[in-house]
């Protein structure tokens, strides 16, 4: 099977302009990415997907694959669509180029159930909520799934709503398990020929509302299998973000 894992990449950010070759270690952050994705053991290819001729450039003189988008992509998943259009493979992953500390487990946990059924044409991950501030920030998303794994929903909101315990509603409750809720973890995995289909539908109602490109494919009917992950990462969208991933990478590797 022909897995290819692509990076949308680009330059523009508004909290953090060019964070995609923002220095870690003497390496910019997109080279992170892609080495860690590449040792993901069921992923076939990488590519960078970019607008950007400066990324491109970073990419190139690490010698990764870039392949160039139009710049007036309004999602990454619309950036990804353009370069799955024009490759040859069956399974597409949909990899973050702002998580330098993205495990290769978690790739090739979120591939597994699409590699082992047809039937699945798109797949996710969720992690464990374990502090309160997560569970309540809109900045953090939540997921709900039903007995067999697949999404029933994604929010901003706290999910579930634990009507008749918010004398619970403290750090312990999330950690010891007594308040059992999922943040969503963004890496998506899909078949081609979907992903080509899911890019070409028209913005939904769920998702205009809460910001949640993935509400698309649920409002539209199309089921998401979400496979619970316990490894952790690192997104990137300030400079303080930054800071923690380059003090990560300091620590012995004993306790990180």
């Amino acid at each position: 099977m022909k897995i290819t894992a692509i990076i949308p990449a680009r330059f523009a950010s508004t909290r953090f302009p060019g964070k995609a070759l923002a220095d870690i270690m003497g390496k910019p952050m997109v080279q992170h990415v892609y080495e860690r994705t590449a040792r993901a053991s069921l992923v076939s290819n990488v590519i960078v997907a970019t607008d950007d001729e400066r990324i491109a450039e970073a990419v190139r003189s690490f010698g990764g694959c870039v392949e160039m988008t139009a710049a007036d992509h309004e999602t990454g998943t619309d950036r990804l669509a353009e370069v799955a259009s024009r490759i040859d493979a069956e399974l597409i992953v949909n990899v973050q180029g702002d998580e330098p500390l993205i495990d290769p487990r978690m790739i090739d946990e979120a591939i597994a159930p699409l590699a082992e059924r047809d039937s699945i044409l798109m797949g996710t991950l969720k992690s464990r909520i374990k502090t309160l501030h997560d569970f309540l920030s809109p900045n953090v998303v939540k997921v709900v799934t039903d007995r067999e794994g697949y999404a029933l929903y994604f929010s901003r909101s706290p999910l579930p709503n634990f009507r008749d315990k918010w004398n619970d509603l403290k750090d312990e409750a999330f950690i010891s398990g007594k308040l059992l809720c999922f943040k969503h973890v963004g890496l998506y995995v899909y078949r081609r020929d979907f992903l080509l289909e899911y890019a070409r539908m028209a913005p939904t109602p769920l998702e205009l509302a809460e910001k949640l490109e993935q509400l698309r494919a649920l409002e539209n009917g199309y089921r998401i299998r979400v496979v619970e992950t316990a490894a952790e990462s690192i997104g990137v969208d300030t400079p303080s973000d930054l800071e923690k991933v380059i003090e990560n990478l300091t620590r012995p590797v004993s306790e990180r």
